[in-house]
C-alpha cells in the first residue's frame, strides 16, 4: 500500500471536473460555469459522500488553474458558525480583488445548513454586497435548513446517492492501484455498508485493506461493525415465526459481536423488512414501529429494551399473520 496519503479518499480525490465520472448533468453544468468564466452563487444539497465537495474543488481547479490557493476560502460551518465568522474572515475575503485572470473569488462553505439562523442573515447581505469580487458556495445535507433569501440567491444543485456501477468503478480502480485483492462477495458487502456513499465505501475498503489477504465479505463486515444482511434478516424472521426468544438471543449477539448501537440495528432492521415475504400492508405496520422505536433511541431510552419491544412487535405481528 502506497504512503503518499493514509486517506484514499484525499488520494484518489478527482482534482478536474473531466475526472469526475457520476452526477453527470451537475458537471456538465458546471463544466459551462467554467467555459464562460461566470459562476453564480452555488448551493449543493444532498446526502453525504456523494461528490459536493469535490465538485466544487474540482471547479475551482479548473476556473483558476495553477493560482486556486489564494482565489479559494473553504470554512466548516460545523465549527465555524456563528456571526463573528461571517463578519469577520468571509467578509475580510470576499472584499479583497482576485489574483488571476476570472473576476471573482470562491468561498465554500461547507455544512451550511449548521450555520445558526442570524449568520445566515449577516451572510445573505454579504453574499449581495461582495457579488463583484466573490462566488459562495453553500454545502449541505439539508437544503431545507438554508433560509429562503440565501435559496434565492444560489443556483441550486441537488445530488444523489451514487449508483452501484459507478461506486464499483471507482472501488475496482482504487482496489487495482493499492494492488488490494477484493473479490466477488467483499466488493457487495463494501456495497451494502455504503449505501451510495462513496467517501464511506473508499473508507471501508481502506480499513479491510489492512486486514491484508483476499477481502472477503467477513473481513468488511467485521471492519465495518455491521451485521451481515441475512443475519439481521433470519433473526426478524424468527420473530414472525413466533419464536420471540431466540430472535431476542440473536440480538444480544448481533450488539456483543458486532459491538453495534441501538442506531445501527435500527437502520439495519429498516432496510430488511422490505426483504420479508410479507403482505405490503404489514410491512407499513413494522415500518411504522421502526420509525417509533428510532425516535425514543434518539430520546435517551434504553436500546436493548426498546430493541427487544421491537422484536416483540414483529412477534405479535406474526401470530395475527399467522392465525
Amino acid at each position: 500500500m502506497s504512503d503518499e496519503s493514509p486517506l484514499w479518499t484525499e488520494k484518489y480525490r478527482p482534482r478536474s471536473l473531466s475526472e469526475i465520472t457520476n452526477q453527470k448533468e451537475i458537471v456538465e453544468r458546471l463544466k459551462m460555469f467554467v467555459k464562460e468564466k461566470n459562476v453564480p452563487h452555488l448551493l449543493f444539497a444532498g446526502p453525504p459522500g456523494t461528490g459536493k465537495t469535490t465538485a466544487i474543488l474540482a471547479l475551482a481547479h479548473d476556473l483558476y488553474g495553477g493560482r486556486v490557493e489564494g482565489n479559494i476560502l473553504e470554512l466548516n460551518a460545523s465549527d465555524e458558525r456563528g456571526i463573528n465568522v461571517v463578519r469577520t474572515r468571509i467578509k475580510d475575503f470576499a472584499r479583497t480583488i482576485p489574483i488571476s485572470d476570472v473576476p471573482f473569488k470562491i468561498i465554500v462553505l461547507d455544512e451550511a445548513d449548521a450555520v445558526t439562523s442570524d449568520a445566515q442573515n449577516a451572510l445573505r447581505r454579504t453574499m449581495e454586497r461582495y457579488s463583484k469580487n466573490s462566488r459562495f458556495t453553500l454545502l449541505c445535507n439539508y437544503s431545507s435548513k438554508i433560509i429562503e433569501p440565501i435559496q434565492s440567491r444560489c443556483a441550486v444543485f441537488r445530488f444523489a446517492p451514487l449508483r452501484e456501477k459507478d461506486l464499483t468503478l471507482r472501488l475496482k480502480f482504487i482496489a487495482d492501484r493499492e494492488s488490494v485483492k477484493l473479490d466477488e462477495s467483499g466488493l457487495k458487502a463494501v456495497l451494502y455498508i455504503a449505501g451510495g456513499d462513496l467517501r464511506r465505501a473508499i473508507n471501508t475498503l481502506q480499513g479491510a485493506s489492512a486486514m491484508g489477504g483476499n477481502l472477503t465479505e467477513d473481513i468488511v463486515f467485521k471492519v465495518a461493525s455491521r451485521a451481515r444482511p441475512e443475519e439481521v434478516l433470519r433473526m426478524l424472521e424468527s420473530a414472525l415465526s413466533g419464536n420471540f426468544m431466540d430472535a431476542r438471543n440473536m440480538l444480544h449477539e448481533l450488539l456483543i459481536n458486532y459491538g453495534l448501537s441501538g442506531t445501527d440495528v435500527i437502520r439495519q432492521i429498516h432496510r430488511e423488512i422490505f426483504n420479508l415475504k410479507i403482505p405490503e400492508v404489514e410491512k407499513v405496520k413494522l415500518t411504522d414501529h421502526v420509525g417509533e422505536i428510532d425516535y425514543r433511541l434518539t430520546q435517551g431510552a434504553n436500546e436493548e429494551i426498546q430493541l427487544s419491544a421491537l422484536l416483540a412487535q414483529f412477534t405479535s405481528a406474526g401470530c395475527k399473520m399467522n392465525r
